[in-house]
């Protein structure tokens, strides 16, 4: 399978959420995703407004972070940082899902909090986050799914935050039980063109990546991926 490369770069969510990022690291990011097509920078929310405002006018979408990154905050936060970052400009969220209510076995919960964040968005897209290093292949599969009927666009595999991040075979296994639908965020500890290439061909629809830059300018560079 090849990918053509403008069609893999409109693929890459670029990602800057270090808990020091300045101003100017969001500068540099928009401006990078201009320059490059990404589909959307990934920020924290105190910086949704200002990528907002240096992407405004072009196809780049600006993704806010919510419940970012453990999940396991109040339903009624996470529901208020998705009211406000939609306000500050983003078109599409990443929220990080209550793993801790999930672990409990509170799948009602789970779903009711990620149905609440899907109606206040509306028409934007939604990732869930569900951390597939802390679960089990079956875990995986019920977490996901419950996801998918809360209204979930995308199920994404991590937050980078956590001790692994995205896996083949996790892919691989989310795309055989989700609707064909459903989009794969794979995201956490992928820094090359031959690693996007691999995700993308087991099934991922987005890639999450803090190396974006360098990862384009690899596959520029490259005359077929």
């Amino acid at each position: 399978m090849s990918f053509e490369i403008q069609g893999i770069l409109k693929r890459i969510d670029s990602t800057f959420l270090k808990p020091n990022a300045s101003r100017k690291d969001i500068e540099r990011l928009c401006m990078d995703a201009r320059k490059y097509g990404f589909a959307a920078v990934c920020v924290n929310p105190y910086f949704v407004g200002f990528a907002s405002e240096l992407l405004k006018g072009t196809e780049v979408r600006v993704c806010g972070v919510i419940g970012f990154p453990l999940g396991a905050t109040l339903k009624e936060v996470k529901v208020a940082e998705a009211r406000l970052v939609k306000k500050l400009g983003a078109s599409e969220i990443d929220m990080m899902v209550n793993l801790s209510a999930f672990k409990s076995g509170k799948y009602d919960e789970v779903k009711e909090e990620i149905a609440e964040v899907r109606k206040i968005i509306g028409e934007g897209v939604l990732k869930v986050i569900i951390e597939c290093c802390y679960l089990n292949d079956e875990e995986k599969i019920l977490l996901a799914s419950l996801a998918e009927e809360a209204g979930a666009d995308y199920i994404k595999t991590s937050t980078g935050f956590g001790p692994a991040g995205a896996k083949i075979e996790d892919v691989r296994l989310l795309r055989r039980v989700l609707k064909p639908e459903t989009g794969i965020k794979a995201a956490g500890g992928i820094r090359s063109a031959e690693r996007v290439r691999e995700f993308l061909i087991a099934g991922a629809d987005r890639i999450g990546t803090s190396s974006a830059v360098k990862i384009a300018e690899e596959l520029l560079g490259s005359s077929e991926v």
